[in-house]
């Protein structure tokens, strides 16, 4: 499985290419960082960010995109602006067609270190071992969004495969027929009343 990882921002917005399957260590494929200029307008900073991230999905073929789930922080100016780019991020990959997924940042921090406390450097050491690289990936932003697709390989195909078997018991119930008004079993023919003849009344 091939997954492009995005950890938004809107002055700096890491993304990452990994390949994996579940439970074994995952290869790089790329990583990057698409930067906007906080001296420009919101739409063009907006726009700029959904160019480079359709280039960048159309450019690596990514079977799946994750994102970072975006939380409450006390900056509201932070938080409104990584909302922002966290959309342009779900649009990109709903775009392509691709199935789209996101993570909190604990959710991350679990799947690639087992602890959903896990500090900074602890990340970055575990995403370089992972990936079995020779030194760590820079800058932080992109080894975020690294280890947000390697969460998604190890997780997100469970998931997924949870949520589809959901669905198909959804929609078997949906087309079962429903029993008949009259007690009849679902499948058994109705049987059609026959008016009674009357009985024709004579004089003696």
């Amino acid at each position: 499985m091939r997954v492009l990882g995005v950890d938004p921002g809107l002055t700096r917005c890491g993304v990452g290419v990994v390949e994996g399957v579940p439970g074994r260590p995952c290869t790089l494929v790329a990583y990057y960082v698409v930067y906007t200029d906080p001296a420009d307008e919101l739409p063009l900073r907006l726009l700029h960010l959904d160019t480079e991230l359709t280039r960048l999905v159309a450019e690596h073929q990514p079977q799946s995109v994750a994102v970072e789930r975006v939380f409450s922080q006390h900056n509201v100016r932070t938080v409104m602006g990584t909302a922002q780019a966290s959309a342009v991020a779900v649009l990109a990959g709903a775009r392509a067609g691709l199935p789209v997924q996101t993570y909190t940042p604990s959710e991350v921090k679990a799947a690639v270190t087992g602890s959903g406390q896990a500090d900074k450097a602890q990340m970055m050491s575990m995403v370089t071992r992972l990936l079995r690289l020779a030194e760590p990936p820079r800058p932080a932003d992109a080894a975020d969004a690294l280890a947000l697709a390697i969460c998604h390989i190890w997780r997100g195909g469970t998931r997924a495969r949870i949520a589809a078997a959901a669905s198909a018991v959804r929609q078997r119930t949906t087309a079962a027929p429903a029993a008949s008004r009259d007690g009849a079993r679902p499948g058994t023919p109705r049987r059609s009343a026959r008016p009674t003849p009357k009985r024709q009344g004579g004089t003696g």
